[in-house]
């Protein structure tokens, strides 16, 4: 596993580079809930109330609001960016991290077909407690 770019990663703990780390939320009012943020620090910093969601920063935590486009809250790893959305030279591919999830016995609930591909892709798997993991790839 190898990180550089802008940001060395190398020394921080964990043993599968999974990229920078959100929550997305199912909100039931897109405004509400951005307006709450706002009141928590967070600013919006991609999206629109058009597309049905938004991206909201407050230092290095990220959460996307998400009107009705998935029924749970997801847990959200994007490969190739730091948590300051940073994008990364060098970085685990998502297909590299599908390979390791298999071969550790975990059950992907969809992944990439082609994984000779390259670019933009992405795998979702459940945890124990049925919270799904979004771990998608942009670049």
């Amino acid at each position: 596993m190898t990180t550089s770019g802008t940001t060395n990663t190398s020394d921080l703990p964990g043993t599968l580079d999974l990229g920078a780390f959100s929550i997305s939320l199912n909100v039931a009012d897109l405004e509400a809930s951005r307006d709450f943020y706002a009141t928590l620090g967070f600013e919006v910093t991609g999206g629109s109330l058009e597309d049905n969601y938004l991206i909201l920063k407050n230092g290095e935590s990220m959460i996307g609001i998400f009107h009705g486009m998935f029924e749970d809250n997801i847990i959200t790893f994007n490969p190739g960016f730091t948590n300051r959305m940073e994008q990364l030279e060098d970085f685990t591919d998502v297909r590299e991290i599908q390979r390791t999830l298999t071969d550790a016995g975990l059950e992907l609930t969809e992944q990439v077909e082609d994984l000779e591909s390259s670019g933009p892709a992405h795998v979702v798997l459940l945890d124990p407690d049925n919270n799904p993991i979004l771990i998608d790839q942009h670049v």
